[in-house]
């Protein structure tokens, strides 16, 4: 009877240990923490020497690296939409065929469809509190000023607190537009081409050779001013109309004011933290460092060794700190899986007009932000969780900013929708160390909605093959961007055709430098082979789904403007200052 007590006593006492486990790894609080533009060299722990970023190294410390993680686009806006869905962005129709792969206005009609199942509905479904706190950039609305269909509370969010679309230069005074320089480009042929025709119809009728009705000419006139007004008012008030700060539905701050910025996105997101010590909760805290307009406040400006970039960085870096340091406070820091990464890698060729370097350090690897070469998709990948993930650890293996989709999900208990195809897979093996091989034996990286470039890391090798079909034609020749025109794009002139395909072996030469060739390697045709045969049974699992990048989801629509007074007072107010948009305005 003793033995049988006590071997009794052994399995309640089992049973309860396993249960401890089990609740140790379920319904955890997730914290993700995205940087913008961020290079992986940009790091101490991804082997920087000359930046301080001590409270992320700290995530390294206390947790698992992720040395090839790769984002699912070099583009904000697809990235973003792929991270949010675990799905590659062309399958949720947020790819763009046309040149520009981002929104650039609040008053776009584009963005994440409502079809789309975000890792943060299926956590609200499980009893989780969610906050965006940040960058937004995957559109707002659809019809009216006010149908709020894309933006982040209609995807599983309960609170709101950041921009709606990016972080320009244009929307700090004295830093420049790269906007507009393209639109200039782009503008130029066909006002001439207007002009030119406006002064030949108006030649020939003078001299009797064609007759033109006046009020014809008249009509062709008042259209080409009413545009040119149009344009004109839209970049004199672009600022405006595209750079604010919302509370969930509402615009808090027209135009966006940089005055301790980072401090506030930060306050916001330690005080969503105290509010839900008690509830499981999801916090996505979405920098806008590094992208430009650079700024940092005055604490950190001036302090690191690389000008206003490195002040950014070291700025984000101190949040980075002020966040683990409430999860300490509030006793959550074993409760809580920690992620930090960047949405693609460092934007190269962001300079200055005074010539100081405004982008970021992708380390040895090759391109940046806009390219599939590994500078533009190898990003940080950091994971800490005290007592479930591996501390120090550092994987070696291809990962995706995807997986984060399942591997959170399965953590809230929560079911992986049946009804599509989720591309990512839990890390949760990994960075347990209970397997050792990566489940991704194949990622496509694409450009836009072109497919650019393929990744295999067969079960049976160490080798990671990578093939590129196009690459971009870098300019200048000798440089390692786009320099002319200030990003890298997917199509026509911009690119060059391989065939057959520019195959290189990562494992071997990560800094994609040298291409192999049949007669440097013996499996050349074999290794084409097999990629063909994963982009076919890839492009089978396609299936169409509406372009939300479209020139027509893109343009901006003055009916869909969100403006916080009125277009007569421009769009004005202030009410993170405590007044009215009015007080705000006159004071």
């Amino acid at each position: 009877r003793k033995k049988m007590g006590l071997l009794l006593l052994l399995i309640i006492c089992q049973c309860a240990i396993n249960s401890i486990k089990t609740h140790s790894v379920s319904k955890p609080n997730i914290i993700l923490l995205m940087a913008d533009d961020l290079g992986i060299g940009d790091l101490g722990c991804y082997g920087n020497r000359t930046l301080r970023t001590p409270n992320i190294d700290r995530l390294a410390e206390e947790g698992v690296t992720l040395t090839q993680h790769i984002a699912a686009s070099p583009l904000c806006t697809p990235s973003r939409a792929a991270f949010l869905t675990g799905r590659y962005p062309i399958r949720s129709g947020m790819a763009a065929f046309s040149r520009v792969g981002v929104f650039l206005f609040s008053a776009s009609s584009g963005g994440l469809s409502s079809e789309e199942i975000t890792f943060s509905k299926l956590l609200k479904q499980k009893g989780y509190a969610t906050a965006l706190i940040g960058k937004w950039h995957l559109g707002m609305n659809c019809e009216s000023s006010n149908d709020f269909c894309h933006h982040p509370l209609s995807h599983g969010f309960d609170y709101f607190y950041g921009l709606p679309v990016t972080n320009f230069r244009d929307c700090k005074p004295g830093q420049g537009s790269v906007f507009l320089k393209g639109v200039q480009k782009d503008l130029v042929i066909p006002i001439q081409i207007a002009g030119i025709a406006l002064v030949s119809l108006a030649i020939v009728q003078y001299i009797g050779l064609l007759k033109v009705p006046f009020h014809a000419l008249a009509y062709f006139l008042l259209i080409i001013t009413i545009l040119l007004v149009v344009l004109i008012f839209f970049f004199y008030h672009f600022r405006h109309l595209n750079c604010f700060l919302m509370r969930d539905h509402q615009i808090i701050q027209q135009p966006l004011s940089y005055e301790n910025l980072t401090q506030r996105l930060t306050k916001e997101a330690m005080q969503f933290i105290g509010r839900n010590t008690d509830t499981p909760f999801l916090l996505v805290l979405s920098y806008l460092h590094v992208h430009t307009a650079l700024y940092a406040s005055e604490k950190f400006k001036g302090k690191s060794k690389h000008g206003l970039y490195g002040d950014a960085v070291e700025e984000m870096d101190w949040s980075v700190g002020q966040i683990l340091d409430v999860l300490e406070k509030h006793n959550l820091s074993d409760k809580t899986l920690v992620y930090f990464t960047s949405d693609q890698g460092a934007h190269i060729e962001e300079i200055s007009s005074a010539g100081e370097v405004h982008g970021g350090y992708n380390g040895i690897y090759k391109g940046g932000k806009s390219t599939n070469w590994e500078g533009g998709i190898r990003v940080p990948g950091l994971l800490r969780w005290p007592g479930v993930v591996q501390a120090g650890a550092s994987i070696d293996e291809p990962t995706s900013n995807m997986d984060i989709f399942p591997t959170i999900v399965k953590l809230a208990d929560a079911q992986l929708p049946s009804d599509r195809i989720i591309d990512g897979h839990d890390l949760l093996p990994l960075l347990q160390g209970k397997a050792t091989r990566s489940e991704h034996e194949f990622l496509f990286h694409y450009c836009n909605a072109y497919l650019n470039a393929v990744r295999w890391h067969p079960g049976n090798s160490e080798s990671v093959w990578k093939v590129f079909f196009f690459t971009p034609n870098f300019s200048p020749e000798d440089s390692n961007g786009c320099y002319d025109s200030h990003v890298c794009f997917c199509h026509g002139g911009f690119i060059t055709r391989h065939d057959p395909p520019l195959l290189f072996d990562l494992s071997r030469d990560p800094e994609e430098k040298v291409p192999l060739t049949p007669e440097t390697e013996s499996r050349f045709y074999e290794i084409l082979r097999v990629l063909h045969q994963a982009v076919d049974n890839h492009t089978r699992s396609l299936h169409a789904a509406p372009n939300q990048l479209s020139w027509d989801n893109l343009l901006w629509k003055p009916w869909l403007q969100l403006c916080c007074s009125s277009l007569f007072q421009s769009c004005y107010c202030d009410y993170e200052s405590g007044g009215s948009p009015l007080q705000a305005h006159l004071g």
